[in-house]
């Protein structure tokens, strides 16, 4: 069933429906991720790490609002199911308990720098099929990538 008439031709829909579905589950895992991470971390740092994981979780939550009326807006219904997260989420999260500050930091490291990197492919796949797509994935890659540096930069100076 098609409520809303998509804009762009169908082959270009799927390419963006695809594209918006995946940013979408990735962002609600990652703002999950963040939660649970926020909730049981504990050390030396943990105000400010506390702090910076709601910083996260808060552009995750609110880009994915923006994925999915971007996705309703093109006559595709987006899927936040939890059972739809709970299949396709792949990025890396924290271990189950208390999580010590530096652990948390790597793991955020990590799950944003697995975040980007799909991202970007979707921002390869949305060029043609769909530019303003394109630009809303871009916006979300920057974020992301401004919140694991300041991760990051959690690890200096790192071991060498």
């Amino acid at each position: 069933m098609t409520v809303v008439k998509s804009t762009i031709p169908e082959s270009a829909r799927q390419v963006t429906g695809d594209a918006l579905q995946s940013t979408l589950v990735d962002l609600l895992g990652l703002s999950l991720i963040g939660k649970q991470a926020h909730w049981n971390l504990v050390g030396p740092r943990f105000r400010s790490i506390h702090l910076q994981l709601d910083e996260v979780v808060t552009a995750a939550r609110e880009f994915s609002d923006t994925v999915a009326e971007r996705s309703a807006a093109l006559g595709l219904p987006p899927d936040g199911r939890p059972e739809t997260i709970a299949s396709a989420f792949t990025l890396p999260g924290p271990k189950e308990g208390w999580v010590r500050d530096t652990e948390v930091v790597g793991v955020m490291v990590e799950s944003l720098e697995a975040a980007i990197g799909r991202l970007r492919e979707r921002i390869t796949a949305t060029d043609e099929a769909d530019p303003v797509t394109q630009d809303l994935l871009i916006t979300i890659t920057a974020e992301l990538e401004k919140q694991r540096w300041m991760f990051d930069a959690e690890n200096w100076p790192k071991d060498s």
